[in-house]
């Protein structure tokens, strides 16, 4: 059996984040553009892909969400850097309140090195459209209980 699998050129699974993808507000200076990002070998049975975006490491209850993207269709396997999120696709709150869509890295200064997990899940449903008004925690857990499979990649980065 192959495995479902996510991947970027933006940067190597473990590396440490580009300045590309780091956040530019909030006393960080990066270009905040969304990575590449492909996935290939869904599980049989995929109606459609979430992905999240993810910092377990954050200083706050539940880490930080940066980038949640839900209604993903099964023919769409890949984002291209910086790629607008265009309908059906849908991009819900995050834990940035001000900035929509992807938010990049930012953690405080300090506080040492942070995991940033990019997720795509491989969903057995479409999920209902009173998910994307819940919050982040929310959404993830609906994300969960829908998902056959998962795959992440992940980057680190410090301030």
């Amino acid at each position: 059996m192959i495995d479902f699998t996510i991947s970027t050129t933006s940067f190597e699974n473990g590396a440490t984040l580009p300045m590309e993808q780091v956040l530019n507000a909030h006393g960080c200076t990066g270009s905040n553009i969304s990575p590449d990002l492909k996935w290939e070998n869904p599980p049989y049975g995929t109606k459609e892909y979430a992905l999240i975006v993810h910092d377990p490491d954050a200083p706050v209850l539940n880490g930080w969400y940066h980038w949640i993207v839900l209604n993903i269709p099964l023919e769409k396997t890949s984002f291209k850097k910086g790629e607008k999120i265009m309908p059906p696709m849908v991009e819900t709150g995050t834990s940035f309140s001000d900035i929509k869509g992807y938010g990049g890295a930012c953690p405080p200064i300090g506080h040492g090195i942070h995991h940033y997990n990019f997720t795509i899940y491989a969903l057995s449903k479409p999920l209902d459209d009173g998910v994307k008004k819940l919050s982040p925690v929310e959404i993830e857990r609906k994300v969960k209980e829908n998902s056959i499979k998962s795959a992440t990649l992940y980057a680190i980065y410090q301030r």
